[in-house]
């Protein structure tokens, strides 16, 4: 495959990734916690390097499970002490970010782990960092690290996705149905933190939040099914990075920030033209119910 082709996969798979799992976090108005956990994991990439002394996936995505997990319980612990939800995400937010960077400045800052980098990501730099098999090339680390989470949140989605879309709907309903609620929402914020961290090589903390939140909120203007919702949001989130690329190399600008702009450019074009939610529809409904009242 050439250099481009491999720029458009690893960014399509990052949509499709971030926006799958984005549906839920959107159902559950927790668009916010998506954002304090793809920072806070930077403290679990770090953690795990400090154990491990390695830059491997697997301790990298066991580092990000944890934290990312730590944040939604302290988030959830300080909600249950009634401080407001959204103090709460900033409180957790801020602090274990803050401790990642400190101890990324003091004890690993001579390693491929730095603050730009985990924040802003580089996509162009993807197709040159290989996967070897007995001396065979078989394409970009990130594209098999995000083929494999994404078939992993796909296994996850299709053996919970009743309990999934009734917690994300109706939690008291699911409670009363004896579905393990909270059980279901760590399940939920795991995806999110192994999600995170498989894109941070590819565009960053930053621009995942943008995958993450833009597609879902778009599908939600377009559809009232939650299948149908999955499918437009993994559509767009693609979209945008194919778009994004080809904008970036048209402009010369960043390349996973154009995907990222390019999904709110999506993003407006259905917040506009959404046949039953967009404002165009609102409008005509508006003027409709006006000239016969």
């Amino acid at each position: 495959m050439s250099y481009e082709g491999w720029i458009l996969l690893t960014g399509a798979l990052v949509g499709i990734t971030c926006g799958i799992v984005g549906c839920f976090l959107i159902l559950r108005k927790m668009a916010m916690l998506a954002d304090a956990i793809s920072h806070t994991v930077l403290l679990g990439i770090v953690g795990a390097f400090l154990v491990s002394h390695s830059m491997a996936g697997v301790p990298m995505f066991i580092g990000a499970i944890i934290v990312g997990l730590l944040t939604a319980f302290f988030v959830q612990l300080l909600d249950s002490l009634r401080v407001q939800s959204d103090a709460a995400i900033g409180v957790v937010f801020t602090s274990l970010f803050a401790l990642g960077v400190i101890l990324l400045s003091l004890f690993a800052s001579r390693v491929h782990l730095d603050v730009d980098h985990a924040l802003m990501g580089e996509i162009a730099f993807v197709p040159w960092d290989t996967l070897e098999i007995f001396g065979k090339e078989m394409g970009p680390k990130a594209v098999w690290m995000l083929g494999f989470v994404l078939l992993a949140d796909l296994a996850i989605i299709l053996l919970f996705y009743k309990e999934l879309k009734i917690t994300s709907f109706d939690p008291q309903m699911a409670a009363a149905l004896g579905i393990p609620v909270l059980l279901i929402h760590y399940l939920l914020m795991g995806m999110l933190s192994i999600t995170t961290v498989a894109s941070f090589d590819s565009v960053g903390a930053i621009l995942v939040v943008a995958m993450l939140i833009v597609p879902g909120a778009a599908a939600y203007l377009l559809t009232d099914r939650l299948s149908v919702m999955l499918v437009l949001s993994a559509a767009i989130g693609a979209l945008s990075a194919v778009f994004g690329y080809y904008l970036a190399v048209w402009f010369n600008v960043s390349i996973s920030g154009m995907m990222a702009a390019a999904a709110g450019g999506l993003f407006a074009a259905v917040f506009i033209f959404s046949p039953k939610h967009g404002l165009i529809a609102k409008w005509a409904a508006n003027r409709k119910i006006s000239r016969y009242s």
